[in-house]
C-alpha cells in the first residue's frame, strides 16, 4: 500500500486550535453522553458499506472529535455555516449547540439515505439540507439566497477522491467563503491540505488521537480583499 504524502511544512501545529482553548476561544462545550446510539452506529456502518469512498469510516466521528472541530470553526461567530458530509449528523448536532439563534446551517451530503435521514434526527429550523456533491456549494447558498460563508467545515474523505473532484471541491469551498471565513476539515490523510493550501493559503493544523481512527484537523482563514 502506497504511504500517504507528507505533510505541508508550513502546516505546523497551532496551539490555539489544540485540546484546550485558550484565551480568545469560545469555552468547551458539555461533551454530551458517553457514546452514540446503536441505531446511529448501525446506520453509519451501513453507509459505509455501501459507498466506502463516500463515508471514509465505519464509525461516526467521535464527541472529542466534535469538540475540536467546534473550536477551530467558531460556530458562535458566525451567520452562516456549511457542513459537507454531515453523516448521521453528531457534528451536525455539535454545531447547533454553538451557533448563534439567528444563524444558518447548511448541510450537503452526497448519500441519499444519509441526507433523507438528517431532517428527521435532527430537528432545527436553523438546518437546511442539500442532497449532492459538494461540488454544488455555490449553486446551493444561490439557490438559498444566502450571503457567503463565515464558516465551512469538511468530513469528506479527499483522498479518496479523483484529482478532478477534489480540486473543484476546494475551489468551490475559497469560492464560497467570506473574507476572514474558516474553512475547517479534518482527515485522516493530508490530501485535503494539498488542495486547500494553493487557494487559502498554510493552515493550522492539529491531531485528534482520541478519535477513531485519529484524524488531523486543518483550519484554514481566507485573507480578506
Amino acid at each position: 500500500m502506497a504511504q500517504p504524502a507528507p505533510e505541508p511544512r508550513a502546516a505546523a501545529p497551532d496551539r490555539r486550535e489544540d485540546a484546550h482553548p485558550g484565551p480568545g476561544d469560545p469555552p468547551a462545550l458539555p461533551l454530551g453522553p458517553p457514546a452514540r446510539p446503536w441505531v446511529e452506529r448501525l446506520a453509519f456502518l451501513r453507509g459505509f458499506l455501501r459507498h466506502p469512498a463516500e463515508v471514509g469510516s465505519v464509525i461516526p466521528s467521535s464527541r472529542w472529535l466534535e469538540q475540536r472541530l467546534v473550536r477551530a470553526a467558531r460556530p458562535g461567530q458566525a451567520r452562516v455555516v456549511v457542513e459537507l458530509g454531515p453523516g448521521t449528523g453528531g457534528t451536525t448536532r455539535a454545531l447547533l449547540r454553538a451557533l448563534a439563534p439567528g444563524a444558518r446551517l447548511l448541510a450537503i451530503e452526497l448519500s441519499a439515505d444519509f441526507a433523507a435521514r438528517l431532517p428527521a434526527t435532527v430537528a432545527d429550523p436553523r438546518l437546511v439540507v442539500r442532497q449532492g456533491s459538494a461540488e454544488r456549494l455555490g449553486e446551493f447558498l444561490a439557490e438559498l439566497h444566502w450571503p457567503a460563508a463565515d464558516v465551512v467545515i469538511s468530513g469528506i474523505p479527499f483522498s479518496t477522491m479523483p484529482a478532478p473532484v477534489d480540486e473543484r471541491i476546494a475551489a468551490a469551498v475559497a469560492d464560497a467563503l467570506a473574507p476572514g471565513g474558516r474553512f475547517v476539515a479534518y482527515q485522516l490523510r493530508p490530501h485535503v491540505a494539498q488542495r486547500a493550501t494553493p487557494r487559502l493559503g498554510a493552515p493550522a493544523c492539529a491531531w485528534e488521537w482520541r478519535n477513531i481512527p485519529p484524524m488531523r484537523v486543518y483550519t484554514w482563514t481566507k485573507v480578506g480583499r
